[in-house]
């Protein structure tokens, strides 16, 4: 079955694309608004395996993208489902939770401040299902009546609360020693072809039921390596990685387009 990627045609992919296309693989424009309908989808041939390469899509946007594909008589590598497997914190966290930060999940209308009173952690990282706020004041918060204010420049930054509220327990990182890696059909890579890759990243390849998806792994104070966080991978971008790398991986892993 031939593997096609639909790539956001923004600067940030380009060079994605053309290692894909010398790796063998077909691939067409996805514009920002893919999810309008199957138009962008054109190129797509019948009965492909379509691998989406862009930003962000939200669970409704993602399902319209995944229709989409259907109605060309193709089949996303990644299932909604599947896409929120790993998009979403609260999804993955309960199958890694001895791998990663203490987490807690509120809805978005919650008595935030109360919340974070009764943990009595004293510090919180706090983000949504999917981001944190990169902006500004940052997403770690000491005392819990600062809380309300971050939420609030997260609804400014980003729009909206995607799904709900995140608090994870703050741990000591040592600093620059996060590495990005893909687990693609069962089996983890990471940015180096030669370097050992971390037991790690070996159990979430095991414990995560989808397709594609990213782990961001970094190495606490005490020497541990820890789970900082899992991604769906059409999303996640080459942090650390070569596009050739990238391609790579794919060509060693499923068979190009026809």
């Amino acid at each position: 079955m031939p593997v096609h990627f639909v790539i956001s045609p923004d600067e940030m992919f380009a060079e994605q694309r053309v290692a894909l296309a010398i790796a063998g693989f077909g691939a067409s424009d996805c514009p920002d608004a893919v999810p309008a309908g199957a138009r962008a989808l054109r190129d797509v041939s019948l009965g492909a395996t379509v691998v989406y390469r862009g930003w962000m899509l939200n669970a409704r946007e993602y399902g319209a993208l995944a229709t989409a594909i259907g109605a060309c008589g193709a089949t996303p590598l990644t299932s909604p489902r599947e896409y929120l497997l790993a998009h979403h914190l609260p999804n993955w966290y309960p199958l890694l939770a001895e791998f990663t930060p203490e987490t807690r999940t509120f809805a978005a209308d919650t008595d935030i401040v109360a919340e974070l009173r009764a943990l009595d952690w004293g510090a919180y990282f706090v983000k949504d299902y999917v981001k944190a706020l990169k902006t500004g004041r940052g997403p770690i918060l000491c005392d819990p009546a600062d809380a309300p204010e971050l939420l609030a420049l997260m609804r400014e930054y980003r729009g909206t609360i995607e799904g709900g509220v995140c608090v994870r327990r703050v741990e000591e990182f040592v600093p620059d020693s996060e590495r990005r890696y893909f687990v693609l059909n069962g089996a983890p890579f990471g940015p180096d072809a030669n370097e050992p890759l971390p037991d790690l990243v070996r159990a979430c390849a095991e414990r995560i039921a989808s397709p594609f998806f990213s782990v961001d792994v970094a190495r606490r104070a005490d020497g541990a390596l820890r789970v900082v966080e899992i991604g769906d991978g059409q999303v996640s971008d080459l942090v650390g990685w070569s596009a050739a790398r990238f391609a790579a991986v794919w060509a060693t892993t499923l068979h190009p387009a026809a």
